[in-house]
């Protein structure tokens, strides 16, 4: 395996984020999206220091080549807290060499120190390489997810 390091990204990683929307564009061909209407610095470093977004980075030599986005949900029932993966990618050329299972592990440790009972993600139908990583990760639930349209 390739030597990759996984960085938590802070306040003064903006230029890594950039980074990342990049490689989140080309994994999921949809660099329009990731790369059409970038946010502000201000506004990223806002979220970057901000107690309920996480983003890590997978780098290689310098250059990130994969990231993981989540977010910190803060639950009512209980003083407990959740991880919900957002969004998980690894560029084409780095993938099925544990860049992703790095990034997760990382982001189980980060999990364990925040003190949340679980990290949850969920994947597209027929998205098997993201399916099997999850299935060999976590256990699988079926489950409906609803767009609602604000008013």
């Amino acid at each position: 395996m390739q030597q990759v390091n996984i960085k938590e990204l802070t306040i003064c990683d903006v230029s890594l984020m950039h980074e990342m929307l990049d490689v989140f564009g080309q994994a999921f061909e949809l660099e329009d999206v990731y790369t059409g209407s970038r946010p502000s610095v201000s506004y990223f470093e806002k979220l970057l220091s901000g107690p309920s977004f996480i983003a890590l980075a997978a780098m290689h030599n310098g250059v990130v080549i994969g990231g993981l986005a989540a977010y910190e949900l803060q639950k009512f029932e209980q003083e407990r807290s959740e991880i919900y993966i957002y969004d998980l990618a690894v560029l084409s050329v780095h993938r099925r060499q544990g860049v992703a299972t790095l990034l997760i592990s990382s982001l189980q440790n980060i999990a364990s120190e925040r003190g949340a009972y679980v990290i949850f993600v969920q994947a597209d139908q027929g998205d098997e390489p993201a399916i099997a990583l999850y299935n060999k990760l976590g256990a699988q639930e079926d489950v409906l997810h609803f767009d609602i349209e604000p008013t």
